[in-house]
């Protein structure tokens, strides 16, 4: 069953705008989580992602658990490595960093995944991932070993997002990285957009309504938010239902 995949697609065929909460279980203490998420449910936030580049064994699924308690919204996995899956998560976004050649996070780690996935019930989605540079070094950068696409090669972009659709993937995500200093240029999503007959989800560097807009309206269908929201609570009161 691909009910959260299934959800998303339907929300765009009806032109609505997706955003997802991204949760790093390094950053956020499960104290902290019954205020947070109070905050998340009275926005206008459709999805909550959970994942970060280092996370500690264990600590996603007492994280999610925890979530689970005090919200409906899905909860999507967007792990930084194996360690990360749990099977109290609804979906998982199965990620090939398709804008680096490290075989580790082509292929490899997802062979290491298959025997959790085996027995779990998590909806599985293939995801493109494709890491933009945004003007520091990113987590992502130094944990994968690999470098992000120059936001100057907007044709390499276009088609390294195209070649994850040829391969099956049934997500594209644009990545700045976490904290990055510029989000995705909006030619860039634009530009992409054109390209592809699937869902396109925008990430990184995005801290304010006028830059969540902007987003949407160049091509994204779904935008993750996590560092604005660990910086700075307040800006949920921008985005109330």
């Amino acid at each position: 069953m691909k009910a959260v995949y299934n959800n998303i697609l339907n929300s765009i065929s009806k032109g609505e705008k997706l955003l997802a909460v991204l949760i790093d279980p390094d950053k956020m203490a499960v104290e902290m989580v019954s205020g947070f998420i109070k905050k998340v449910n009275q926005s206008i936030a459709t999805h909550i992602f959970v994942g970060g580049s280092t996370v500690d064994e264990n600590e996603t699924q007492e994280l999610v658990v925890k979530i689970k308690v005090h919200t409906n919204l899905p909860i999507v996995l967007f792990p930084g490595d194996v360690t990360q899956i749990t099977n109290q998560a609804d979906a998982l976004l199965f990620l090939s960093l398709i804008s680096g050649t490290n075989p580790d996070y082509l292929i490899s780690k997802h062979i290491k995944a298959v025997s959790k996935l085996r027995s779990s019930n998590l909806e599985v989605i293939p995801t493109g991932y494709v890491l933009i540079e945004n003007g520091k070094q990113t987590s992502v950068e130094k944990v994968t070993k690999t470098k992000p696409l120059s936001r100057q090669n907007v044709q390499q972009i276009v088609d390294t997002a195209k070649a994850g659709e040829l391969l099956g993937m049934q997500l594209v995500y644009l990545e700045a990285g976490s904290g990055a200093l510029n989000p995705v240029p909006l030619e860039i999503i634009s530009t992409v957009k054109q390209e592809l007959s699937i869902p396109l989800i925008v990430g990184g560097g995005i801290r304010s309504k006028k830059q969540l807009e902007e987003a949407y309206n160049s091509g994204a269908n779904l935008v993750v938010i996590g560092t604005a929201f660990e910086e700075d609570v307040s800006f949920f009161d921008e985005l109330k239902k």
